[in-house]
C-alpha cells in the first residue's frame, strides 16, 4: 500500500515540472485534422455564380433529414447558377445534422462542403436553421454578385467547366 502511494506521488511530481497543455481558447485556436467535418458552406464558381443547381441530391442523401432545398428556374435576366435551375431556398437544420458528410458526397457540383469551422452555438431553435445567405461563401475578388444578367445562349450545359485550368 505504501508503495502505491509513493508511485502515485512520483507520477504527480513528474507532471508537475512539465509545461502545461492548456491553450487560451478564444485567442488561440487549435488546428483541426484534415478529415474534420465542421460547419457547412455553399461554394461559388470563380465568376461569382453559385455552384448549387437545386438538384436536391444532398437532401435525399441526408440520413437525418436536416436539409431542405427548393429549386427555381434561372433566366437570362436573373442568373444565379450555370444550370437551368438554382436553389432559391437552401436550409440546413443544424440541430438535426449529424455531420456525416453524405451531402458533400452526393453533390455533383461540389457546392456543399463541410469546412473546418467548429464554433457553432445557438441561443434558440430558430437560429439553428442556417439559410442560404448564412451558408454561401462571399463573391470572389474577380467575380460578380448574383443574380447576374447574361446574354442568351451562354449557358448551354447544366454543369459547365467553369474552373480555371491548373
Amino acid at each position: 500500500m505504501f508503495g502505491e502511494i509513493i508511485k502515485g506521488l512520483g507520477t504527480t511530481l513528474k507532471h508537475l515540472f512539465m509545461p502545461p497543455v492548456t491553450i487560451q481558447y478564444p485567442e488561440q485556436k487549435r488546428p483541426v485534422r484534415t478529415r474534420f467535418k465542421g460547419r457547412h458552406e455553399l461554394k461559388r464558381y470563380d465568376n461569382g455564380l453559385e455552384r448549387c443547381i437545386g438538384c436536391s441530391l444532398c437532401a435525399a442523401a441526408c440520413p437525418a433529414d436536416a436539409i431542405f432545398v427548393e429549386a427555381s428556374e434561372n433566366t437570362d435576366e436573373a442568373r444565379y447558377s450555370p444550370g437551368e435551375r438554382y436553389a432559391s431556398t437552401y436550409e440546413i437544420n443544424m440541430l438535426r445534422c449529424i455531420f456525416c458528410g453524405y451531402c458533400e458526397d452526393a453533390c455533383p457540383t461540389q457546392a456543399i462542403v463541410l469546412e473546418h469551422n467548429y464554433e457553432l452555438s445557438f441561443y434558440d431553435r430558430a437560429s439553428a436553421i442556417y439559410t442560404k445567405e448564412m451558408l454561401i461563401v462571399d463573391v470572389p475578388v474577380n467575380g460578380r454578385p448574383t443574380p447576374q444578367v447574361v446574354e442568351p445562349g451562354v449557358f448551354t450545359r447544366s454543369i459547365p467547366d467553369m474552373e480555371n485550368p491548373k
